[in-house]
Order: C-alpha cells, then structure tokens, then sequence
C-alpha cells in the first residue's frame, strides 16, 4: 500500500510560533477547534490522546452535512519529536461516506521554524491513491480553519497581556 513517494504532500507556513502549531496537533482542547472539513466537528468527550512514541490519538469527526456520519480516528502514533515531528498510521473506520471504505494511512508532520515567529508544516501521507484528492481537500479545509483558530489564540493571549 506505500510507495517511497506520499500521494499527499502539503507545505503550509502559518502565522503562529512552532510550540503553539504542534499544541494544536496535539492538544485534545486545540484539535477539537479545528480538525476536519469545513462544518464538521469532534466531540470534545470523544477525543483521547496519549501524545508519545508508542501513543495514540482517537477521536471521532461528525459530518456537518450528515450527522449521522461518524468517522472513527484512531492513531498509533510511532514517532513523536515535542514541537518537531508528528507520525504514525491512522486507521479511519465507523460510518463513512457512501463509497468510501474503512482505511488506514501513514502520515508525518514536519514543524519548522520560519521568520518572524512563524510556523512552517510538511505534511505528508500514505493512502489509498483513490482517496489522496479527498484527502487534499479536507487538509486544505481543515488548515484554513487551524489559520483562523491559531489567530483567535494569540489575539486572546496578548488582551490578556494588556
């Protein structure tokens, strides 16, 4: 199912410093703001992490359009560097889209640090090739909602600051 080459690889800088983008990732509270494609959202009950090699993240996504669609998420994660390196096998099973079957996914996610306190990700993932278009979008979908709640954070930090 993996070829040498990821059939997604997105680079992504955002306006946020490296430690507060991996928090995202890997904070149940932060997830829950913004993973999945537009209108979706995650159960805050329904998320549990333990965020180390060897460790896991599950979660359940709701289908905005059709809450009836639960997308089981379980992660093991196999390397985990603190505010550098997110990977491991994603396997996505319970009620999916018609036409789309349970399946796993190997991914990586690179932070790096850009100028000016910002955050560059490399995200990268191995997948069904039938699914990289999908995927693509709902990366992009959910990286814009990531922008806006990464804004809201630090807006709130510096009235707090004041």
């Amino acid at each position: 199912m993996y070829t040498e080459e990821p059939q997604l690889a997105i680079s992504r800088v955002l306006d946020a410093p490296r430690a507060l983008v991996f928090r995202a990732f890997t904070d149940p509270d932060h997830l829950a703001t913004w993973w999945g494609p537009s209108g979706n959202t995650l159960p805050r009950d329904e998320i549990e992490f333990d965020v180390r090699p060897g460790g896991f993240q599950r979660w359940i996504e709701v289908s905005a359009a059709q809450p009836d669609l639960r997308v089981h998420i379980h992660i093991d994660l196999t390397d985990v560097a603190d505010s550098d390196l997110l990977e491991g096998l994603m396997h996505v099973t319970g009620r999916l889209q018609d036409g789309v079957e349970p399946f796993e996914t190997r991914f990586r996610v690179e932070f790096h640090d850009e100028s000016d306190g910002r955050t560059r990700l490399e995200i990268r993932q191995w997948l069904p090739a039938r699914l990289a278009g999908p995927s693509n979008q709902g990366w992009l979908e959910a990286l814009e909602k990531l922008d806006a709640t990464l804004l809201h954070i630090q807006v709130a930090a510096n009235d707090v600051e004041v």
